[in-house]
């Protein structure tokens, strides 16, 4: 029997922060008042160790010295409750996976095995009820359970032998009663009449019974979210109620069918024709000629030149949004991880490099009281911020810069959750190669393994909900892997690799069945070959299991060898499932049963076409635009300012990194004090080592309220307003493309209810048609219904234009005693915009921007003029003075498409003699707004605006209040004895690893070489293989580089222990001695890499050694969450070789992004460390001292240490990013000394 041992780990005292927040949440939210303390243990049960490797594991692997406790028993007291909670078997648990992949490490064998389970000790005076509430609150049954207190006897998962997969016997005989039970008994999603359709199809032409599989792959591929039927749905008749606001819906739906006639569309009017019907117009007209059409569908594609090294290529620009409502909706965590993880497949099945994201999500107000939630949903809080940590987990982990995080509230969205992600991937055009599969060629399935996790996402997603059916829809969810679909991102950049590649489909809705089934007309697939998660599995499941993380790729036979090799070298599992044939059917094999057998025709029909009538119901007679009647000046600034769709969303922004890639060209808060949003994104095109100037513009636009009066102003004015903020950030609106998210409620046969998206569509063609700007892609969700809770209706609009970054405007104020103009806008009494002054104000401003006048622009949305001109100020704390001229009351007035301009007086007043051009006032030094004689304090402002969501996302942690000054150790360490010339760089690629390509560049811009290896741990053979190159490679360096990243998902409980672990092996450790310490070599760890120093027991003692409980640390950030910003930094010892070139007082601006990045140490050691000078490096405040304010220190290390070096300089950790800044064009609105010159001084000591 398997001999398995438990033990329990808990956060010591000083660092147990989430078990204090779980005790106040629990205390606040819930009215516990009872409670007095809670204390939170990881249970681990391991097994397949000696006692030897169990013991090295416990402070090796599963605890911290420093600021953990270890247990082999639960200390809890008998008056205690305690309660333990599980994953559900199958759902997919990264502290388990990563302890694991450590054990092996450790061992270098494959035997062990191990189960957590989080276990929660609560001490007080509880009643039944309360154990319940807090069970209900803690444990979400979509993916978890309560786990037994009991020991465990055996690790393996227990499954039985599946049963062959049945056919269902009588069914081409089943009459309409039959049919409606059985599709009530499987739960499926299409239609009856497809039903019908399908029975129709197996007695008449394959004049057989089918077998369950093939009902769930037919229900799966007519699904929806897979086909767009309720797109799709003919619109037969389309009616429209009276009304001053439906003239214009009418005349556009005249348009449509003008349109229609002249194109010569003979296909029904559907959804998906109005949805269409601008980008087949305006390409009918030529004007479409860098779109990029292909048989491939992966993404929205164009075609744009790229300056290369000075040199211009072509490259090709992806983007795609994508939803995940309905699985973020019942599992926020994972539903919000996958629907980025979903969204990157796409542009990356089209193998470009996918380098920035954007999130736009909707929810309920997230501060309603728990009590207040309804039966069958989580609470808005726990929707919001568990959806918010899933996103930008899958995102920092994977290694994407997310440029832009907007949350709309509504009451609608307590429906159902909006969570949309929205990508950019660029790639060079030759390393695409698009050819149509022959028969013959191979489809290997690359990535991830398929488990039940995501089972039926795609029908689920389709079906409006109840309280019953969301409580046994668990299996619907996708468990995300980030570090995988890292593998894929590595994989697809490389040129060999993607031209090997014919044709790829990833792997979302419907699993293997319609990621294989798409890529060619005839398929035979051998399900028997899929690698699973684990056994158990038939063959249903593996037909239409969701799990991420897969591509399907077509491969010529002659080339199979190659592509193994490729994906083998970047550690990816790789194989080979099925064959193109010449059958035009799709046919699949378990275990020597045909389970499906299906021709391509009847799968290509979609089912029945649906037919249904539309009304267009007329908007209320009122005044949208017009803010309610100003009587108090001061009064109504504050109140704007904390209106919840104008607060400040910094605390929820800062939790995803917006700056790896170096190529972030905006930060998403600007100025001096990074408090000026940025209302999109601007990234450098991913081209190695930045060496560009070619950005691309992504923004977005939407108001629920505006939807909710008038769908089709709600959409005409989404689009109108993302163009407005593309123009605003320097882009030309004449080069621009849109993609669209449309979100509605379940249709059904409400015709009402089907004139809302008919609305809204018809909204968006007039402005495509009027900008002559082009949607080229888009997503539909159609099931946003909760008994009788509708969704606004929505329709988003993403705007994108590539751009050289010379050209980028950012919107905070720049100086004093500038003019600040209004473009303006002018409506008429339907509320319609005149276009053709907005498309003169948006191309004059663009030339206006390549004429260097601009300073500063910001387009006018929620809270009017009034809070853009406020969030302008806030940036450098520029105060503004409103001209007398201009009246108050149009400063809060509603004015989408309007644009503010910060220019000089002179050009100014020029400028205003345009027509629909004002002054709005001048810009001033004193850091207030004044407007009608009344001056509010910017500082007022900012805490109006900055205190509705402060408890939610907070925006900074409590401060420490001692001194942190160190005196500064300015005696320059002693210099290399001899000359060695351009230095080697190794630069090891873990699990988890994303910084790599950075650190890489700022090396060779510095003048060293640099090479990459990737560790490969798919078997203990291929570690061991691993472990032998990187010390042969470590052999050949003088330099080794430790990026950031999250190895192995900073799990198990702690970052950095997966390298720690790998570094430990004799091989790697002496390597690395000797690269230190016999050949005069260097180290470097930046955030992860720091991490995993610091695990080593190299910093801050110069040697690999183990941990001690009083050993200086990193922990997690006192905020509790991720930060992502720019900090101020300063050199107090130049001791190290790292800071040869510097001077001790240097003080750099430097982007951070970590969760983990508090320095620990006692008060003696920092004295040791610092009469050493080994500490290297603080954070400090706008004055250049050191800081314990978390606005300068946020993290709270201890006496505001950023960096350290070992006792001789050589090995030097830090957590901020010197590598992300590669260029004067890398985050252009943000002051200070951003070039720490870190690299260069590394590569000086051998030269």
């Amino acid at each position: 029997m398997q001999s398995i041992r438990r033990l329990y780990v808990t956060k010591k005292g000083p660092f147990a922060q989430d078990a204090q927040r779980m005790l106040n949440d629990l205390k606040k939210n819930l009215l516990i008042s009872g409670l007095t303390d809670v204390k939170i243990f990881n249970r681990y049960d391991v097994g397949g160790l000696d006692d030897a490797a169990f013991e090295a594991a416990k402070n090796m692997i599963f605890s911290e010295p420093p600021v953990d406790a270890v247990y082999d028993e639960l200390p809890a007291g008998k008056d205690d409750t305690v309660l333990a909670i599980e994953y559900l078997p199958g759902q997919y648990d990264q502290r388990a996976d990563s302890a694991m992949q450590c054990l092996q490490m450790l061992t270098m064998n494959s035997d062990s095995a191990v189960r957590t389970a989080q276990v929660i000790v609560l001490s007080g005076t509880l009643s039944a009820d309360d154990i319940a509430a807090i069970k209900h609150y803690c444990i979400n049954p979509v993916e978890a359970r309560e786990a037994s207190l009991d020991q465990v006897t055996d690790l393996s998962m227990a499954w039985e032998k599946p049963a062959d997969v049945p056919t269902i016997d009588g069914f081409d005989t089943m009459d309409d009663a039959a049919l409606r039970e059985l599709s009530a008994h499987m739960g499926l999603a299409m239609s009856f009449d497809d039903l019908k359709f399908v029975q129709t199809y197996f007695r008449d032409e394959e004049k057989r019974n089918p077998t369950i599989t093939e009902i769930r792959v037919i229900d799966t591929y007519w699904s929806d979210h897979c086909r767009h039927t309720t797109f799709m749905t003919e619109l037969t008749g389309i009616s429209f109620e009276d009304g001053t606001y439906t003239a214009p819906i009418q005349r556009a739906y005249e348009a449509y069918k003008t349109t229609r006639d002249a194109l010569k569309r003979n296909k029904p009017q559907t959804l998906m024709d109005m949805a269409t019907i601008a980008v087949k117009e305006l390409k009918a007209a030529g004007k479409l000629q860098n779109l990029d059409a292909s048989e491939e569908i992966n993404a929205c594609t164009i075609i744009i030149p790229v300056d290369v090294d000075g040199k211009e290529e072509e490259w090709l620009l992806l983007f795609k949004n994508e939803t995940h409502n309905h699985p973020t909706e019942i599992e926020p965590f994972g539903g919000a991880a996958t629907c980025l993880g979903g969204c990157i497949r796409d542009p990356l099945s089209g193998r470009s490099y996918v380098y920035q994201a954007m999130r736009v999500t909707g929810a309920g107000d997230p501060r309603q009281s728990i009590k207040d939630t309804l039966p069958g949903k989580l609470p808005q809080r726990t929707l919001t911020t568990g959806a918010a940590k899933g996103y930008s987990s899958y995102g920092n982990q994977i290694g994407l810069a997310t440029g832009e995080v907007k949350e709309y509230y509504h009451q609608g969205f307590i429906a159902k959750r909006m969570e949309i992600g929205a990508v950019l991937g660029a790639a060079p055009r030759a390393n695409v190669i698009r050819e149509e599969p022959v028969p013959g060629d191979i489809i290997i399935l690359l990535g991830g393994k398929t488990g039940r996790d995501g089972m039926g996402g795609a029908t689920g997603s389709s079906k409006k909900h109840t309280v019953e059916s969301l409580e046994t829809c668990g299996a619907e969810v996708q468990k995300g892997n980030a570090l995988t679909e890292r593998k894929i991102q590595r994989l697809f950049r490389r040129h060999e690799v993607t031209v090997l590649i014919k044709r790829c489909n990833d792997f979302g809705a419907g699993g293997v069945s319609v990621a294989i089934g798409e890529l060619t007309d005839g398929l035979d697939i051998n399900l028997d070959k899929v690698p699973k998660k684990y056994e158990g599995l038939d063959g249903t499941e593996l037909a239409i299991s969701e799990s991420q993380e897969r591509m399907a790729v077509v491969v010529a036979p002659e080339h199979v060898e190659e592509f193994m090799k490729y994906a083998a070298e970047e550690n990816l599992e790789a194989t080979i499932v099925a064959v193109a044939t010449d059958t035009k059917r799709l046919v699949m094999h378990w275990r020597d049963q045909n389970v499906v057998n299906i021709t391509r025709a009847f799968l290509d029909t979609n089912g029945v076409t649906q037919k249904r009538n539309a009304i267009v119901t007329a908007p209320e007679e009122k005044d949208f635009f017009t803010a309610a009647p100003v009587s108090d000046v001061k009064d109504a600034f504050l109140k704007t300012m904390a209106t919840l769709n104008v607060a400040s969303e910094q605390g929820l922004a800062e939790r995803f990194d917006s700056t790896i890639g170096s190529r972030t060209v905006l930060m998403p808060f600007g100025g001096k004090y990074q408090k000026t949003p940025v209302e999109g994104m601007v990234a450098k095109i991913p081209v190695p080592g930045s060496k560009t100037t070619t950005a691309s513009i992504f923004t977005h636009g939407y108001d629920p309220d505006l939807a909710v009066w008038s769908p089709f102003h709600g959409a005409l004015y989404a689009v109108l307003q993302s163009v407005a903020k593309l123009v605003a950030l320097g882009g030309d609106r004449r080069q621009a493309y849109l993609t669209m998210q449309e979100f509605f409620q379940s249709l059904g046969t409400n015709e009402k209810a089907w004139g809302q998206p008919v609305s809204a569509l018809l909204g968006a063609y007039v402005a495509q048609k009027e900008l002559q700007i082009a949607a080229i892609g888009g997503k539909d969700s159609m099931s946003g219904t909760f008994e009788n809770l509708t969704v606004p209706p929505t329709l988003v609009s993403f705007a994108i234009v590539p751009e050289k970054t010379n050209h980028i405007i950012s919107p905070e104020f720049k100086q004093a005693d500038d003019m600040v103009l209004l473009f303006d806008l002018p409506r008429d009494a339907e509320d319609m915009p005149d276009f053709d002054v907005f498309r003169r104000h948006c191309d004059f401003l663009h030339q206006a921007v390549l004429d260097g006048k601009v300073r500063a622009m910001h387009a006018v949305g929620q809270g009017g003029a009034a809070a853009a001109l406020v969030q302008m100020a806030f940036g450098n704390r520029i105060g503004f003075t409103v001209d007398d001229q201009f009246p108050v009351q149009e400063l809060f007035n509603l004015r989408y498409g309007a644009i503010l301009v910060e220019t000089d007086e002179a050009t100014a007043r020029i400028w205003e003699k345009e027509d629909h051009v004002c002054r709005v006032g001048v810009t001033k030094e004193a850091a207030d707004i004044t407007a009608a004689g009344t001056a509010i304090a910017l500082t007022d402002l900012q805490k109006a605006w900055e205190e509705p969501l402060s408890k939610v996302f907070p925006i900074k942690s409590e401060s420490s209040s001692d001194d942190p000054t160190l005196p500064l150790f300015t005696t320059y360490g002693p210099k290399r004895s001899e000359s060695f010339g351009k230095p080697h760089v190794f630069i090891p690629v873990c699990p988890g690893t994303n910084c790599e390509y950075d650190s890489a560049a700022a090396f060779e811009r510095a003048g060293a070489t640099a090479e990459i290896m990737v560790l490969r741990n798919e078997t203990p053979q291929d570690l061991a293989e691993s472990i032998d190159e990187m010390a042969r490679r470590i052999a050949h360096a003088q330099i080794i580089m430790f990026p950031g990243g999250f190895s192995a998902g900073d799990e198990p409980e702690g970052s950095g222990k997966f390298i720690a672990t790998l570094f430990r092996s004799p091989a790697l450790k002496e390597s690395l001695n000797d690269l230190l310490y016999k050949r005069d070599g260097l180290a470097l760890g930046v955030c992860n890499g720091f991490q995993a120093l610091i695990k080593l027991g190299l910093l801050p003692y110069g040697r690999i050694q183990p941990l001690r409980s009083d050993s200086p640390t990193l922990t997690y950030n006192t905020i509790g969450r991720h930060l992502s910003r720019m900090v101020n930094t300063k050199v107090v010892s130049v001791m190290s070789p790292w800071f040869s070139n510097m001077k001790a007082g240097d003080v750099h601006t430097i982007a951070i992004s970590h969760g983990e990045g508090r320095f620990v140490a006692t008060p003696r050691q920092i004295r040791e460390l610092a009469e050493k000078g080994q500490i290297a490096t603080q954070y400090v405040d706008l004055s250049g001292n050191a800081s314990n304010d978390s606005e300068y220190n946020p993290n709270q290390s201890i006496m505001a240490v950023e960096g350290i070096t070992s006792p001789d300089g050589r090995v030097l950790g830090k957590m901020a990013h010197t590598e992300r800044f590669s260029g004067p064009d890398i985050f252009e609105n943000i002051s200070g000394n951003k070039l720490q010159p870190l690299f260069a001084a590394g590569v000086a000591y051998f030269e």
